[in-house]
């Protein structure tokens, strides 16, 4: 995702409610393993994600999808939930990472198959492939493209 240095969130202090660990990084930022969400009041329902490495810091777009996707019901493998120690639904804070192409906000999409997936008691979170990958793309549109229904209906 390519990000806009003038749109990426000014330094400031993050309350400790909003950082978590990410053990494991992400898929192709093993390297960044802790995280601060940046809620901006003009920018919601978006979220800043910031990860740290032990010598930099990159900035995504995420989202929290409930209410935004609508049918959006994201399983866990058993294993996946044990190993994060999730003991029911309630703990888990699911966040899709959105991406701009070509930097047209009607053009975004999100990535439904591979959430970050964070345990809200230990504060833990880790990016997933979910179980039920098969029902949702990971390049999910973000708005619906209007011209083209009108096109299909018409």
């Amino acid at each position: 995702m390519k990000v806009l240095p003038d749109i990426i969130p000014g330094e400031y202090e993050t309350p400790a409610a909003n950082t978590f660990a990410l053990p494991h990084g992400l898929i192709g930022f093993r390297e960044y393993t802790r995280a601060e969400l940046l809620y901006m009041p003009d920018h919601l329902p978006f979220l800043w994600m910031k990860l740290h490495s032990p010598t930099e810091s990159v900035h995504f777009v995420v989202i929290e999808p409930h209410g935004l996707i609508p049918g959006y019901s994201p399983e866990l493998f058993d294993e996946d939930a044990a190993g994060m120690e999730l003991a029911d639904s309630s703990e888990a804070m699911v966040l899709n990472i959105v991406t701009l192409r070509q930097q047209i906000p009607m053009d975004a999409t999100v990535n439904l198959v591979g959430p970050i997936v964070v345990n809200r008691r230990t504060r833990t979170g880790r990016q997933l492939v979910i179980s039920n990958y098969s029902r949702y793309s990971a390049n999910h549109p973000l708005v619906e493209n209007h011209a083209a229904t009108a096109r299909a209906t018409a």
